[in-house]
C-alpha cells in the first residue's frame, strides 16, 4: 500500500475508526508501542542513564567475573535512540561515554584482542562524524581530545588513527 493510499483509506475512517486501528497497532507492534511511549513521555535522561548503566555492565560486570566487552550494546542503544529522535547532545554523550568506558577497562586490565581496539576506533570514528553531522563537535572537543591522549598514554597500537582523524577537522 503506497502513502496515497493509506492516507485515502484514513480519510476515510470515522475518528472512533481511526482511534480504534490506532490502538490497536499500538497493542500488536512493539516498536510502535515503544515510539508511543517515548513521543508522550521523553524521559530522555533515563533512558541514557539506563543505557549507560547497560554499557559498563559489559565492562565491569557486577554479576559475572570477566567483562563480555561488546561493543554491538552499545551501537544497539544508539542506533535505537537516533531512530527516536533523541537530543544529539545526550546521543553523543552515550557514544563517548563508551569509548570512555572501554578505555577505563583498558587501563585496568590488559587486552589482547586487536579487535578490541579497532572497535573503540570505530565508534570513535562514527561519533565524531554523528557530532560533525549535527554541528555539535566543538561542545565535545574536550573529550575528544582526551580519548585520543588515552590512546596515546596506555600505548595503543592504533593510536595514530586517533591523531590522524582529529587532525582533519579543525575545530
Amino acid at each position: 500500500m503506497s502513502k496515497r493510499e493509506l492516507k485515502k483509506f484514513l480519510s476515510q475512517l470515522s475518528k472512533e475508526q481511526l482511534e480504534e486501528q490506532i490502538v490497536e497497532i499500538y497493542e500488536k507492534f512493539l516498536p510502535v508501542k515503544t515510539y508511543f511511549n517515548f513521543v508522550f513521555n521523553p524521559n530522555e535522561e533515563k533512558l541514557i542513564k539506563d543505557a549507560k548503566l547497560k554499557i559498563s555492565n559489559e565492562f565491569f560486570p557486577v554479576a559475572r567475573k570477566r567483562p563480555k566487552m561488546r561493543r554491538s550494546v552499545a551501537q544497539k542503544y544508539i542506533k535505537h535512540f537516533i531512530s527516536l529522535g533523541v537530543d544529539p547532545f545526550l546521543v553523543a554523550d552515550l557514544m563517548l561515554y563508551t569509548i570512555e568506558i572501554a578505555q577505563l577497562l583498558s587501563s585496568e586490565k590488559l587486552i589482547k584482542q586487536e579487535a578490541f581496539f579497532k572497535g573503540v576506533f570505530n565508534s570513535y570514528s562514527q561519533s565524531i562524524s554523528f557530532m560533525i553531522e549535527h554541528s555539535i563537535l566543538y561542545e565535545f572537543r574536550t573529550r575528544i581530545e582526551s580519548i585520543k591522549e588515552t590512546t596515546i598514554s596506555q600505548h595503543w597500537n592504533n593510536s595514530f588513527e586517533f591523531i590522524d582523524i582529529i587532525e582533519r577537522f579543525d575545530y
